[in-house]
């Protein structure tokens, strides 16, 4: 233990998971003070990450205080039945775990942690949250289960919030947790998670999702199985960029025709008490699976209802009605064109996504206000002159395409692009200065093209870029032109042939990660990299939290 304790007032990180704990050891909660022969005292820094999952821990001291830079904490898979009142004086806390327990209750002092950003308190006997929580603003992530409510004050306040996790999850969900859930509603604010990404409320006692749920405009993934929805609202159509819709086991007795304006690649409406389908689910052609079965459905044949997906999309077509709003009676590219080109004149968006187009027809431009463009999983080679006129476009995404030339002329005429997705085609090398065409972009991703970044790429030509998508790209030493980016939240890294870090603490003419202040999640899995430089360790203790469990180093 001294050994470990040792290594750890070097490192300000202490792992003690898997090794039978029964209570923390006493020489924890006050490391500094701790600090033996043949140490320099000075040399020691305070811990910052505590691991001590996996053990048999029955209660946390209010010593805990004593550890104030600590900004992760995993007691998960223990035996806690509370939390310490001193949990709120870990001012500088980002990621608290206390998952699998027997905790009852959350202490209200916990509002006073208000840099949490990850709070998993998941599979415990908690039937409430405390009020307090509301007061951290800067809560992206939430698991729990077994809730009965989530008071509506608190979902207003997150409006950080990408993930929301209070159900018990199914078979057909992530996880699976051990008991039921309670909530009965979902509140009207939850409108107010603009930013949230995937929200998972499986197996609880939900009537009814809220108009509201319209605001919710960054919703990728949206479980509600096993609850008691009989029907759901116009609204949801607005979520332009849900994938993943999960309704089943509820008590539906018809998908609302608004609803087939999703851009879904999976729709589970299985075990409901649907009758027949709109013919207008057929346009929805970025479906890849269509799970219906356990429906009373009386207007389809089993062997579609359990057949491939596509052919029951081109039956649905079929019996579209020839009048001016569908236009189309049988399963056709040019219906599937003409479907997304209207939807575009309201939505500002135009989708032509998986429809094998190797070139876009001229009709598809008839809005001139497009502000999203998605051409991704099709075969186009060259992108189409249109896009010159589309000055409004603020995101454009190529994804797995046939795309050899970086679009510099395009791009240059794009002055408001903020989003650009090229990954998965076949790029050339990118010039040296093609970045200066897209200087306003905040997302960038380039993945999966292979020899396309140059040997001195000039991302500082990028100086509002957030996040960048480097997957796969061949590069076997980190650009150190990306130090440059004080905007860079999210970097991804994975899947290419580093083997070292630039060891360097800041300096006007040394940069490393350490200059990159607002990076909060680094993706350096499946590299050839054996060890992390300790300034990174000491100084971005979070981050180095996401790049272990990503990298499998302990």
């Amino acid at each position: 233990m001294d050994r470990v304790l040792k290594a750890a007032r070097s490192s300000g990180s202490l792992n003690l998971s898997n090794r039978s704990l029964k209570e923390v050891p006493d020489e924890v909660y006050k490391s500094l003070d701790a600090v033996g022969e043949g140490e320099n005292w000075w040399e020691a820094v305070e811990l910052q990450k505590l691991i001590l999952a996996h053990n048999t821990i029955e209660s946390l001291k209010d010593d805990l205080r004593n550890l104030p830079m600590l900004s992760v904490l995993n007691v998960s898979h223990n035996k806690l039945s509370r939390l310490p009142s001193a949990i709120g004086e870990l001012h500088m806390l980002k990621s608290l775990d206390v998952s699998s327990n027997l905790i009852h209750d959350i202490p209200q002092e916990i509002g006073s942690a208000t840099s949490l950003v990850k709070f998993d308190c998941s599979n415990n006997q908690l039937k409430d949250l405390p009020s307090s929580l509301g007061r951290c603003l800067q809560l992206s992530d939430l698991k729990g289960n077994k809730l009965n409510t989530i008071p509506e004050h608190m979902i207003a306040s997150w409006t950080m919030l990408t993930e929301l996790t209070a159900g018990e999850n199914s078979h057909n969900c992530f996880n699976t947790f051990a008991a039921k859930n309670y909530l009965n509603g979902i509140p009207e604010t939850i409108g107010n998670l603009s930013h949230l990404i995937r929200l998972d409320l499986c197996q609880n006692r939900i009537l009814s999702i809220p108009s509201s749920i319209e605001g919710c405009t960054s919703l990728v993934e949206f479980y509600m199985g096993n609850n008691a929805l009989s029907s759901l609202p116009a609204e949801i159509g607005a979520l332009h960029h849900l994938g993943t819709f999960d309704l089943h086991s509820n008590q539906l007795k018809e998908y609302p025709v608004a609803a087939c304006k999703l851009h879904l690649t999976v729709l589970d409406l299985s075990n409901n008490s649907l009758t027949g389908l709109p013919p207008e689910i057929g346009l929805m052609t970025t479906l890849r699976k269509l799970l219906l079965n356990g429906n009373p459905l009386r207007t389809l044949r089993s062997a579609l209802v359990s057949g491939p997906t596509p052919a029951l999309l081109k039956y649905l077509r079929s019996r579209l009605p020839v009048d001016e709003e569908s236009g189309a009676t049988s399963a056709t590219k040019e219906d599937a064109i003409a479907m997304a080109t209207r939807l575009s004149l309201s939505s500002k968006e135009l989708s032509l996504e998986g429809l094998g187009l190797s070139t876009v027809p001229s009709e598809a431009w008839k809005s001139g206000e497009i502000t999203k463009i998605d051409l991704s999983r099709n075969a186009i080679e060259e992108l189409p002159v249109e896009l010159f006129s589309c000055l409004s476009l603020e995101a454009l995404i190529l994804s797995r395409n046939k795309i050899k030339v970086w679009p510099s002329a395009i791009l240059q005429s794009l002055s408001n692009l903020s989003c650009l997705k090229l990954d998965n085609n076949l790029l050339q090398q990118i010039p040296p200065d093609g970045f200066q065409a897209a200087s306003k972009l905040q997302i960038l991703d380039l993945s999966g093209n292979a020899g396309s970044i140059p040997e001195c790429p000039a991302y500082s030509s990028l100086p509002q870029l957030q996040e960048l998508y480097l997957r796969r790209v061949k590069i076997s030493k980190v650009p150190t032109d990306i130090f440059s980016l004080q905007d860079l939240r999210i970097l991804d890294l994975s899947q290419n042939s580093l083997q070292l870090i630039p060891e360097c603490e800041y300096s006007a003419d040394c940069w490393g990660f350490t200059n990159l202040t607002s990076l909060r999640e680094l993706d350096l899995s499946d590299n050839n990299i054996t060890a992390l430089p300790p300034e990174l360790v000491n100084t971005k203790p979070f981050l180095i939290y996401e790049y272990f469990f990503s990298c499998g180093i302990s």
